[in-house]
């Protein structure tokens, strides 16, 4: 490919103009700041490759939260036709359903300061964490997970983890549709069925925040957001069980394109034509991940209102534990869309970008309908979370927004830096309190390691893909 010739076309967006073998332009949603982070980056290249796939509908688009990742690039969004386009694992990566809950609670801080540390401690001591963590209290026959694969969070709280109740603020009511588990591996269903109930290691984790600023008041009080409180965020997805069906169907990928006549600028974009069989064969299993997922983030849940429930001697109910909202980052879904004044079916791959629906969708849950869909866009360990809402704006990302921070250094290089550091000890001094299952996992998630995820919801709020509801600080935290 040709040096790519890049235009900032206003404060929130540049463009990557059309160059061969490119089918369509680029277009990243970064303010000047954030742009500078990229300068020594191949991540633009990222978004022109996805450009040059078959049947991509519309520009090639990534979020203020972009950095690099497997084929596509993390914070990657782009739609495919169902005639002529491709799904790609790598547009929506190893981990499939990466995504964030958000439980309310009634709690103010001054509330729960003086029992952060027992609260904590029960929390760790309740929800496996960290590599390879399984959870033994979670035992399920083999035919017993296949129905997780297919009910999502259905399947759980039906088991007796949470609230029917908790199904109305899941994105699409926590079960993809599709899901197959005949599509996926004996080795993964092996990596996967120890794994149900568990938060996982790296970037994953449980925090408790602090609503400490309210931009949207009347958004803010319909989501049951108030100022002082607190709230949790859960961040993890579909362990290793996700991790080898992506592997798998990659594979089968790279196998079958020569036989579809599909040519990459980089084999990590392995692709099929979504109606080939083996673009079908993986949006079974994808779906039976994105599904595990669900019904992981679920159990943790309850195990979240158990710990609170335990500490404090009331009831999850009495204590206003309350899911706002449970949302995807990692997925492909068919969705209709409006291109060029006409309303088409399409692929849509979000690769770390969380759907930004709009006020009066019919996609959202009911008690949505007004102000738009939340968009949960979790920080660092050291600085502050958002709460956003889908705008109508949004329809040119296909109603897509940013999921994070976003990486600016790897995992390797914030350890190397961090040598030495007593991360604990740096986040106590700013009355933050954090366990994790090794001090790597402190050391590859300093807050150095991210960019600064207030640039990140401004752009995104300033070109009016999503309104600012609220803004969370961290009050304690548990990594993986």
């Amino acid at each position: 490919m040709e040096k790519l010739t890049i235009k900032r076309i206003d404060p929130y967006r540049i463009r990557i103009e059309k160059t061969p073998p490119m089918r369509t332009t680029g277009l990243v949603y970064v303010n000047s700041a954030l742009e500078k982070t990229l300068e020594h980056d191949m991540v633009l290249n990222q978004v022109a490759n996805v450009a040059c796939l078959p049947g991509i509908v519309g520009p090639s688009l990534a979020m203020p939260d972009i950095h690099w990742g497997y084929g596509f690039p993390i914070g990657g969004v782009a739609a495919f036709s169902l005639d002529e386009g491709v799904i790609s694992p790598g547009g929506v990566g190893y981990d499939i359903n990466c995504g964030v809950s958000c439980v309310l609670t009634s709690f103010t801080r001054d509330e729960v300061s003086s029992r952060i540390n027992e609260l904590l401690a029960t929390l760790f001591g309740r929800i496996p964490s960290g590599v390879g963590s399984t959870n033994k209290d979670v035992r399920l026959s083999d035919k017993e997970f296949l129905k997780v694969l297919l009910k999502g969070a259905s399947w759980a709280t039906k088991s007796g983890y949470g609230s029917p109740g908790d199904l109305d603020a899941y994105e699409d009511r926590g079960s993809i549709a599709g899901a197959n588990p005949d599509a996926v591996s004996k080795r993964a269903l092996e990596r996967g069925l120890p794994q149900l109930g568990t938060l996982g290691s790296g970037n994953h984790f449980l925090e408790l925040d602090v609503v400490d600023f309210i931009a949207d008041e009347e958004r803010a009080r319909k989501f049951g957001l108030f100022q002082g409180q607190i709230v949790i965020l859960l961040h993890t997805g579909s362990r290793g069980l996700g991790h080898q069906i992506c592997d798998d169907h990659v594979h089968e990928m790279l196998k079958a394109m020569p036989s579809h006549g599909i040519e990459l600028p980089d084999r990590q974009l392995a692709c099929a034509p979504v109606t080939s069989r083996e673009g079908q064969a993986y949006l079974q299993a994808m779906a039976a991940a994105a599904n595990f997922a669900f019904a992981n983030r679920q159990i943790i849940i309850h195990l979240i209102r158990g710990s609170f429930e335990k500490t404090f001697g009331k009831s999850w109910d009495r204590l206003g534990m309350r899911l706002l909202y449970d949302c995807c980052h990692n997925i492909a879904k068919i969705e209709q869309i409006s291109w060029k004044g006409s309303q088409r079916k399409v692929c849509v791959h979000r690769k770390g970008a969380t759907r930004a629906l709009p006020p009066g969708d019919v996609r959202l849950p009911e008690r949505f309908t007004a102000t738009g869909g939340p968009v949960l866009v979790p920080g660092d360990m050291g600085r502050m979370s958002f709460i956003l809402a889908g705008s109508q704006w949004a329809e040119e990302t296909f109603f897509s927004a940013c999921h994070g921070a976003g990486r600016i250094l790897s995992r390797r290089q914030a350890k190397k830096i961090s040598r030495k550091r007593s991360i604990a000890d740096e986040l106590r001094r700013q009355e933050i309190h954090a366990v994790a299952a090794s001090r790597s996992t402190l050391a590859e998630e300093i807050p150095e390691a991210y960019k600064d995820v207030s640039a990140v919801v401004n752009t995104i709020t300033g070109a009016g893909i999503a309104t600012a509801v609220a803004r969370l600080r961290p009050v304690a935290m548990i990594k993986g």
